[in-house]
Formats: C-alpha cells, sequence, structure tokens
C-alpha cells in the first residue's frame, strides 16, 4: 500500500488548520455581533419625528434667545397672520 504524505500531518497542514480555524471562529463571532446590532436597531422608532417650527420658536423663548414681543410676532408670522409695519 502506497501513502502518498506519510502518516503524519506536516507543518503546512497544521498552519492551514489553525487559519481556517481562527477565520471560522472569526466569522461566527463577527456574524453575533451583527445579529445583535440589528436586533437592537429594530427596537427604536423607524422614523425621528422633527419639531414643527412653532416649537423651535417656543425653545428659543425658554432659553431666553429672543423676547415675548419678538416670538409673538414671529408665531403670527407663521401662522399666516399679517400684521401692518409700524410707521416710523
Amino acid at each position: 500500500m502506497m501513502f502518498w504524505y506519510g502518516n503524519e500531518t506536516n507543518v503546512w497542514g497544521y498552519a492551514l488548520m489553525t487559519i481556517s480555524m481562527v477565520l471560522f471562529w472569526g466569522l461566527v463571532i463577527y456574524g453575533a455581533i451583527a445579529l445583535l446590532r440589528y436586533s437592537a436597531r429594530e427596537d427604536q422608532p423607524a422614523s425621528v419625528t422633527r419639531p414643527t417650527p412653532e416649537l423651535l420658536l417656543a425653545d428659543r423663548l425658554a432659553r431666553g434667545e429672543i423676547d415675548e414681543e419678538q416670538y409673538l410676532r414671529t408665531l403670527e408670522t407663521l401662522r399666516g397672520g399679517s400684521r401692518p409695519l409700524a410707521k416710523s
């Protein structure tokens, strides 16, 4: 009976087994992490609601960036009302 490579594994056989094992477990771990990230992302709402211009204006008033008169003028403009301009 003839054995082509003998009965023992050589250095290249061990190297190939080591590399393939590392690649296999790397892919398994990568797949598990990707699956966990994907499933965690599904729990969040699909779309983020944007604040309306009126809410942004109210936030500016609350932070003190604008005064109440400017808030009321801008709010009236946003709602479509027009106020006559003051003559100087």
